[in-house]
């Protein structure tokens, strides 16, 4: 089943991913949890002394994931394809969806995002590229993977903020919405995973959350 059918009419969507407990990972995920209570994000990205980077970016990273399923998942009666025929975030900026396969389609936004999020999730399902058992080591490839994930969780951030921020507001989201975004920011930032050309759509937002 899709992420994200045509027919759902909840204003939720439950997360698909979920870390098991007893595992490696679930300890890193608590780690997570516990830094940012502290309120200080910069200290919640950084990697942990003695730990494997690309275990700590895959934990984070299916940390996003769950983050902008549920965010997305309040404003689904908004993103409609009436109401968003093009994948966009602003009138500079439109998506077209790719899976390295065929040739890019041009899209409405809740069709390219339930692509992106069952895309992420097979990423995910795949033992190859997000072991899930102690002692498999991560592929050499990991981290372009990993790089192509959080890009277009990006842009479902980015379109979110663009074409839905009103309807956020009115659910008194916007608190939750711009803590994730700025935690995404700062662990994108700290470890180069995104390219600031990518970054332009919410430039100005990134530079008023950061204090730049």
């Amino acid at each position: 089943m899709s992420f994200l059918s045509s027919s759902t009419k909840s204003k939720t969507v439950r997360p698909k991913k979920n870390i098991p407990e007893g595992t490696h990972q679930y300890d890193l995920m608590k780690h997570v949890e516990k830094t940012l209570e502290s309120g200080n994000l910069q200290q919640a990205v950084a990697l942990p002394e003695g730990e494997e980077l690309n275990e700590w970016v895959a934990v984070n990273t299916v940390d996003f994931f769950n983050q902008i399923n549920m965010l997305y998942g309040t404003i689904t009666e908004f993103c409609t394809g009436k109401k968003c025929p093009v994948m966009s975030a602003g009138p500079k900026y439109e998506y077209h969806w790719a899976d390295g396969q065929t040739k890019p389609i041009k899209c409405s936004a809740p069709r390219y995002i339930d692509f992106v999020m069952s895309w992420v999730q097979d990423q995910f399902d795949d033992e190859a590229l997000f072991p899930s058992k102690i002692g498999v080591t991560y592929p050499k490839n990991f981290l372009t993977i990993a790089k192509t994930i959080l890009k277009r969780l990006f842009r479902v951030y980015a379109h979110i903020y663009h074409q839905h921020f009103q309807e956020v507001v009115g659910l008194k989201e916007e608190a939750h919405l711009n803590t994730s975004f700025k935690h995404f920011i700062f662990f994108v930032q700290e470890f180069n995973l995104i390219d600031c050309k990518e970054l332009a759509p919410l430039q100005e937002l990134i530079e008023r959350l950061l204090g730049k």
